[in-house]
């Protein structure tokens, strides 16, 4: 039987941060969470390996979930890293992609939608890793 997954959750939105919580536990996620790019670093640099991490893409400042994203792409494992937005521009799209971001989701996110994408991304990931 494979291993709990777990996913960090990082919003400055208490009620999306709060809703995605109970969504993905119900999906069977252990789940961690964050309000903001300095304390997702935090929890991302403590240590503890992710099986997934969402960001909103503006927080504190405009595309500061590009922070967690880089942080997040660059932990060993590599979590499956989807960035949640409502104000995606070329930009930030494209500096998505070059660093390695798996899945961009548009507000309002379809939870099913995003749900089936992660169980994906993060079936490939520990796929990939077990070749590796």
């Amino acid at each position: 039987m494979s291993a709990k997954r777990s996913i960090l959750i990082v919003d400055d939105e208490d009620s999306v941060l709060q809703t995605l919580r109970m969504v993905f536990e119900s999906e069977g996620y252990d789940v961690s969470t964050a309000s903001s790019c300095r304390e997702a670093l935090d929890v991302l640099g403590n240590g503890k390996s992710f099986d997934a991490v969402i960001t909103d893409l503006n927080m504190e400042t405009e595309d500061i979930g590009l922070e967690v994203a880089r942080a997040a792409v660059k932990h060993k494992p590599k979590p499956a890293v989807v960035i949640c937005t409502g104000f995606a521009s070329l930009d930030n799209s494209k500096e998505s992609l070059k660093m390695g971001v798996d899945f961009m989701a548009h507000k309002p996110v379809e939870l099913t939608a995003l749900i089936s994408a992660l169980n994906r991304l993060i079936a490939r990931e520990r796929d990939l890793g077990e070749r590796r």
